[in-house]
């Protein structure tokens, strides 16, 4: 997942996408970048690390313009953690043209092949999105009369870039000298809402991620784009829009929902902390039903985003709701940083047991899902340091079996600990004294009810079917070995620094 903005506002944008970004900096801490449109002209900035990290006020201060596009990077197995894959990407030919996009390609190796030898283009990086930023300019040029682009004629080219992309993608882009374009995929996996501003001067209008990005930064949602939907709004805040794909259907990522989204958006017309309380409750009812057993004496949620789904379930079960766990809000979260052995060292910098809240009782642990298992375990073992009875686990997803190739970083199955455990051995290997899965049915239940006209879900991850239909085993495969080709690399390169740092200090 990654953090996208655009905004095309009637006053400079520098800070209004900065803003936007801190708010969007939970979707991605590897990489920041903005780009500002001033008139035909584009200013850039981008690099590694956080967003408040990234821009220091000369770079504020040279990010001029009326509008313009951020994103905040994630990234995802075998991509690398550079400068030169941190995005907006642009492209100068035919238009001038910067792309930020959330998601995954799932083609990327035969639209690499096409560019290069029916395109005649060439990608100076690993990234999907500068595969994608190619396509699009491919098409533009191949829609447009006299090298001239309007609003039918862009729309023309998405509807290309739909015929030849899989995967998923919500994207935002400038084309200099026109104006914010915006788009997403044809099952509409990742998020994508727009809203306007009134001005004496006319509308402004915000693209973002998630719905908290306008809320904050006080734009009225208008909706979510919708899935092969692409909007345009040119230059001077005239706003256009049209259904691109042939064909299309919602499927929106069940993940986002349960981790990854901010519990204050609202995602399709869903309240993701609503659907987590909703979690909560048919998590208590399954408790009530197969787990009436336990004595639980407390509930305790690992923060932050299995709060709703806790609260929900000790409101439920009528036992005490307690914070037992503190988070140093200063560590990346775990599930984004690459590499196990970085995880590990890192779960007990981030979180913190209370002792009297755990000390001889009957502990009840609620976390938002089970990846890797590596935290839960770490986390279980705290818990019993600080003097628990008994730990029991309750996960508010179901188990994780299947590798996701859509933008979240969880792709292989030797990585998935319930890929090839039943719940019993899942259980020992974390060492909980009980371990307690949400049903997937009972998952998407809670969310649809949110809003019952979102019939259908992305839940790759948890069902091993793939919405695309164009994921074989083939394609897995080699997304496996990419990545421990990755791990591999580095792991030389901090080899490789080791030795440095040792032979300096000689």
């Amino acid at each position: 997942m990654c953090g996208i903005i655009g905004v095309v506002a009637k006053t400079p944008v520098n800070q209004l996408l900065y803003d936007g970004l801190l708010i969007l900096q939970h979707r991605g801490q590897d990489a920041a970048g903005i780009v500002t449109a001033d008139g035909a002209n584009f200013h850039s900035h981008r690099g590694m690390g956080m967003v408040r990290d990234v821009f220091r006020t000369r770079n504020m201060r040279s990010l001029s313009g009326y509008a313009g596009i951020g994103h905040t990077r994630y990234p995802t197995a075998g991509s690398a953690s550079s400068v030169a894959e941190s995005q907006p990407f642009y492209v100068n030919s035919p238009f001038g043209i910067v792309l930020a996009h959330n998601g995954n390609l799932t083609n990327t190796d035969s639209l690499k092949l096409d560019l290069f030898r029916s395109d005649l283009r060439h990608v100076n990086t690993g990234s999907d999105s500068e595969v994608l930023l190619n396509v699009l300019a491919h098409e533009l040029q191949n829609n447009a009369t006299n090298y001239k682009l309007d609003p039918a004629t862009i729309f023309a080219a998405v509807s290309g870039v739909h015929r030849r992309c899989t995967g998923a993608y919500s994207v935002v882009a400038m084309i200099a000298g026109y104006g914010l374009l915006a788009f997403r995929d044809p099952f509409g996996i990742r998020p994508l809402i727009f809203g306007r501003a009134e001005t004496p001067s006319g509308y402004e209008y915000m693209v973002a991620s998630e719905s908290v990005a306008l809320d904050s930064m006080g734009y009225e949602v208008v909706r979510d784009v919708a899935p092969g939907e692409a909007i345009f709004i040119d230059m001077d805040g005239r706003f256009y829009s049209y259904p691109c794909a042939e064909v299309s259907s919602l499927n929106p990522c069940l993940f986002e929902f349960v981790y990854l989204a901010r519990p204050d958006s609202v995602i399709d017309g869903i309240s993701v902390y609503e659907a987590r309380l909703r979690m909560g409750e048919s998590l208590a009812a399954k408790i009530k039903r197969q787990y009436h057993h336990l004595n639980v004496d407390v509930v305790i949620p690992i923060p932050d985003s299995s709060r709703p789904a806790a609260m929900e379930l000790s409101n439920q079960l009528n036992v005490p709701y307690r914070e037992g766990f503190i988070k140093n809000r200063y560590i990346g979260r775990t599930f984004i940083m690459p590499g196990q052995a970085v995880r590990r060292k890192s779960v007990r910098q981030k979180l913190n047991a209370i002792d009297m809240e755990f000390r001889g009782k009957n502990v009840l642990i609620v976390d938002d899902s089970i990846v890797r298992g590596t935290t839960s375990s770490e986390i279980v073992q705290m818990a019993r340091d600080s003097g628990a009875n008994k730990v029991y686990f309750a996960s508010a997803a179901p188990a994780v079996r299947y590798p996701n190739v859509y933008g979240i970083d969880m792709p292989t199955r030797e990585e998935l600990i319930a890929s090839d455990r039943n719940d019993e051995q899942i259980s020992s290997e974390i060492g909980c004294d009980e371990l307690i899965y949400q049903d997937l049915g009972s998952l998407i239940d809670d969310v649809r009810s949110v809003n019952p006209e979102v019939r259908n879900f992305e839940a790759s991850c948890f069902t091993g079917s793939y919405v695309t239909g164009d994921i074989t085993q083939a394609y897995l495969d080699g997304v496996e070995q990419d990545r421990r080709d990755s791990t591999l690399r580095q792991k030389a390169t901090a080899a490789q620094q080791l030795a440095l740092e040792l032979g300096m200090n000689d």
